[in-house]
């Protein structure tokens, strides 16, 4: 009888000691069944306003289909901080816990995932070029387990509101991250678009936010307008490329309204929240069953012109009341 009281003393000293080593959190009883709940992991390569905006685009789109976090839905979310090698390790890490879907933001964080699993359906945007990337066979039927949303659309949108807003404009600059494959395929449709508008693509490689200022440096004075591209350190470098272009009278138009809302002239093009809202649609489909195998890979149709107009009236730019009356303006008073 001792030795039994000594047992159940023992115990309920290791319960007592498990739950203080757990932070001493006790998670409550779920009022779902756990074989009810779908597990998403969320693997992002870098937070900025554009990603962040798909990624709650398409939690909305889950939630509005009847898929809540916290309810039958389980989310984690993880961002590599630019780092492509942490990618890898976020991936892994979902494979292991064995979600029931990966959700990959760029291309850098959908390539790790789907080379760490095949099994796994893994949701894609924010990707350029889902079939050069090696995510799919090709955009109509993915032949693989990625489907989800490309943000390509054709620059051409872009340079019609260059010729828009600056119609004595020639030489385009071009700043990129060289080692992002979306750069490198928008800088290829840009030069096999300039002609048709008699603009000269000035391109400006960069590695690291670290070289920004000094490729601005040398790239500001050799051109008339700046075109910044869909590309994850560009993003996260706004403020200063617009700082310095500012000052030095240069327009900068961006590739999406995020790059507009840091002070960016304009833009024509995607909304990324919209973006992420139509993956977690197809999401949605594939956690009711669909394979996404047989889906294709969808693009925006729709693009919105973003006017920023304290950035106009800094560089002394007057934006065409046609233009104004369809566009979200930005930093108005």
């Amino acid at each position: 009888m001792v030795g039994k009281k000594k047992s159940l003393l023992l115990c309920s000293i290791l319960c007592a000691v498990t739950l203080l080593g757990a932070g001493c959190t006790a998670s409550k009883p779920s009022s779902t069944s756990k074989s009810n709940v779908k597990n998403i992991g969320i693997t992002q390569i870098i937070e900025h306003p554009a990603l962040d905006a798909s990624k709650n685009g398409f939690i909305k789109a889950l939630s509005d289909k009847g898929f809540k976090d916290g309810e039958n839905l389980a989310i984690e979310f993880s961002s590599a901080q630019g780092d492509t090698a942490t990618t890898q390790t976020i991936a892994q890490n979902f494979v292991s816990q064995k979600k029931d879907l990966i959700f990959a933001i760029s291309t850098p964080s959908a390539q790790a995932a789907f080379n760490t699993t095949k099994e796994i359906p893994i949701l894609i945007t924010a990707v350029t070029d889902p079939v050069k990337a090696g995510l799919a066979k090709s955009l109509e039927k993915s032949e693989t387990n990625v489907t989800g949303t490309s943000d390509f659309f054709d620059i051409k949108n872009q340079f019609d509101l260059i010729k828009e807003l600056l119609p004595q404009a020639k030489r385009v600059g071009f700043i990129y991250n060289t080692s992002e494959a979306n750069s490198e395929k928008q800088l290829e449709e840009a030069k096999k678009a300039a002609s048709s508008f008699s603009f000269e693509i000035v391109p400006m490689g960069i590695t690291s936010s670290n070289e920004v200022a000094s490729a601005l440096d040398a790239l500001l004075s050799k051109i008339d307008v700046l075109y910044t591209p869909t590309d994850n350190l560009v993003a996260s470098s706004m403020s200063l490329i617009v700082q310095k272009s500012t000052e030095k009278k240069i327009a900068v138009i961006g590739g999406e309204k995020a790059h507009v809302e840091n002070g960016a002239l304009a833009t024509r093009g995607i909304d990324y929240y919209k973006l992420g809202y139509e993956t977690g649609l197809m999401a949605v489909d594939v956690l009711n069953g669909k394979k996404p195998s047989d889906m294709p890979i969808e693009h925006l149709k729709d693009l919105e012109v973003a006017v920023n107009e304290k950035t106009s009236k800094a560089l002394g730019i007057s934006i065409p009341s046609k233009l104004k009356e369809n566009a979200v303006i930005i930093g108005g008073n």
